[in-house]
């Protein structure tokens, strides 16, 4: 194992760490501003990182750059609207994930922009995070149940076709196994994470032209 290979893993510690609990942080505080208290009564309504890391989603993410966290449990009938409330704790996370790494893109923009002297360590970290918190938003946003995009899809559907949808859950995790171990998964993720990296790093760059 070279030292190059040693220091990425290492740079993706605290950049894995901080996609699982912004994602999770904000599937919970959303549902609490929807009037759902069951996230916070969990002890999920906090950015605390042992309230939301899967160890096994941790070692996944670590090794393969998809992965997940513990799911944030809610109660739709606490909402106004339990469609659109599921629809938006849903989304919300892959969302702040995209604000983690256009942050990230920013700093890098930033620092070559002016110049700056930033150490071998700090960028990779940066790097990390943006990498990998596009790739944790793109691969929830997949409509396999029980990740992000299958709740977003779900509510759209009639409850006959609901039932039926979901009842794919029970082959999830060999599902998305088989899709990580395939080309199928790279030609949907690939293209679609390299092309919010650029648009993110030329919106940084669009950005400090006009500061």
């Amino acid at each position: 194992m070279d030292n190059y290979y040693i220091m990425s893993m290492v740079a993706a510690l605290p950049a894995i760490i901080v996609a699982m609990s912004v994602h999770e942080y904000a599937h919970a505080q959303v549902a609490s501003w929807l009037g759902d208290d069951t996230p916070e009564r969990l002890g999920r309504l906090t950015m605390n990182p042992f309230a939301h890391v899967s160890w096994l989603g941790f070692l996944m993410i670590l090794l393969l750059q998809f992965g997940w966290a513990k799911p944030v449990i809610i109660n739709p009938a606490n909402f106004k609207n339990k469609k659109l409330g599921d629809v938006l704790v849903s989304i919300a996370g892959p969302i702040a994930n995209l604000i983690v790494a256009f942050i990230a893109a920013l700093a890098l923009v930033l620092a070559y922009y002016y110049n700056m002297e930033l150490s071998d360590g700090l960028v990779r970290v940066l790097r990390s995070m943006l990498i990998l918190n596009i790739n944790f938003a793109v691969f929830n946003l997949l409509p396999i149940p029980p990740l992000d995009g299958a709740h977003i899809v779900s509510a759209f559907l009639s409850p006959e076709w609901q039932m039926k949808y979901w009842q794919w859950q029970r082959f999830s995790f060999i599902i998305l196994i088989l899709l990580i171990y395939s080309p199928l998964l790279s030609m949907i993720l690939i293209p679609a994470s390299t092309f919010i990296m650029k648009a993110f790093s030329g919106l940084a760059g669009l950005i400090l032209y006009f500061l």
